[in-house]
């Protein structure tokens, strides 16, 4: 038997019906992925997992004395007040450090505001005796403005270093060399203690949700 075709208004009202659904499933999955970037606290297992782990006990930092890209003194105290993203690497570095700088920077927009207000990047270099403050300044602010540069004499970067379980080393290849060094991203919390660190590879997403829990879990 033939079906019979539909009349112009059963036509609409299917229309209408499809429309609905479909509008009804784009706000389910709005709502869900919503839901899952919303910040939220996550479980030990979870943070290990995805590659971070935090102490039990903050780690005390002792102080240090560097100087920032712009020339100014960066001590202990700079660590103090917000939350500090730390990454060691160096200018003339060829993969790991401009990949992670320009993964932060990506990152950073897209913080819960409340968190982003309280948070600064900074990149301490692991080569003080090519990376000047006049070296670091273009190198640094191409990635973010608002991210700093340190530098300074090799002990003093090594007292640094030491107290974050860093570890860095120079590499001749030739007439020139290299640094080899841990490509941790390290967190300090508002009280200048090292708080946690987070192990390469820096998936974006990834690395949004293991921070914005660390912080909300302080």
């Amino acid at each position: 038997m033939a079906s019979q075709e539909k009349t112009p208004q059963q036509k609409r009202g299917i229309l209408r019906t499809v429309l609905l659904l479909v509008g009804l499933m784009t706000l389910f999955v709005g709502g869900f992925f919503n839901k899952m970037l919303q910040p939220r606290i996550m479980s030990e297992i979870e943070l290990r997992t995805n590659g971070a782990i935090v102490f039990d006990n903050p780690r005390i930092i002792n102080d240090f004395n560097l100087t920032t890209h712009t020339g100014n003194d960066y001590t202990l105290d700079d660590l103090k007040g917000k939350w500090t993203i730390m990454f060691f690497g160096f200018t003339q570095c060829p993969d790991i450090c401009p990949v992670t700088l320009a993964k932060l920077s990506q990152m950073f927009p897209k913080l819960d505001d409340s968190i982003a207000e309280n948070t600064r990047v900074v990149l301490v270099s692991v080569d003080p005796a090519r990376d000047t403050p006049e070296k670091l300044a273009p190198y640094i602010t191409h990635f973010n403005e608002e991210f700093t540069g340190v530098t300074g004499e090799f002990l003093d970067t090594m007292k640094l270093t030491q107290n974050l379980n860093v570890a860095f080393r120079k590499v001749m290849q030739g007439n020139d060399y290299t640094v080899d060094h841990t490509g941790n991203i390290v967190i300090i919390n508002p009280n200048g203690h090292y708080h946690a660190f987070i192990k390469p590879p820096f998936e974006l997403a990834r690395l949004i949700t293991v921070y914005q829990s660390i912080y909300l879990g302080f």
